[in-house]
Parts: C-alpha cells; structure tokens; sequence
C-alpha cells in the first residue's frame, strides 16, 4: 500500500504550485488591492496541498496555476482553520 510521507509537499501535475506569502509580500498584497484578509478566498490549514508549508490561521497562499490563455494565472486565499 502506497503511504504519502506526512510534511512532503505534494508534487502532482494537478495540483497548482501552493506558496506562502512572507509577511512583506503578505502587507503589500493587501494594500495593493486595498483589502483585507477576510475578504480574500478562504483555504483550510489542513488542505492537502498545504502540506510542507507550515501555515497558520492569518496566512496568505498563493497559487500559480497554468493556463492556457494567460501562461499563468495567480490567485490568493486566506488561511483558516478547520
């Protein structure tokens, strides 16, 4: 039976790049598009795609999917928990 090892990032070709934002990136974000993060998308910290990040409740995730169209298309979600 295959087991996944508990804190390895998981490397599939479906599964988008997933990275945490430092807290300067995270400040920056947030007055660029002048908004909070409770108006952001929301991620669960125990997300499989998370693993390895060592996120917490507060922290910004962003995610770098391929697209099509775009090359690359970046998207942001807010840290919960649950």
């Amino acid at each position: 039976m295959y087991k996944m090892a508990k804190n390895q990032p998981i490397t599939h070709n479906l599964v988008p790049k997933h990275v945490k934002l430092s807290e300067k990136e995270k400040q920056e974000l947030l007055e660029l598009y002048n908004i909070d993060p409770k108006q952001l998308p929301k991620i669960l910290k125990k997300d499989a795609a998370l693993k390895g990040l060592e996120v917490k409740p507060g922290d910004i995730i962003k995610i770098l999917r391929d697209s099509r169209t775009a090359k690359q298309a970046i998207f942001y979600r807010a840290v919960i928990d649950g």
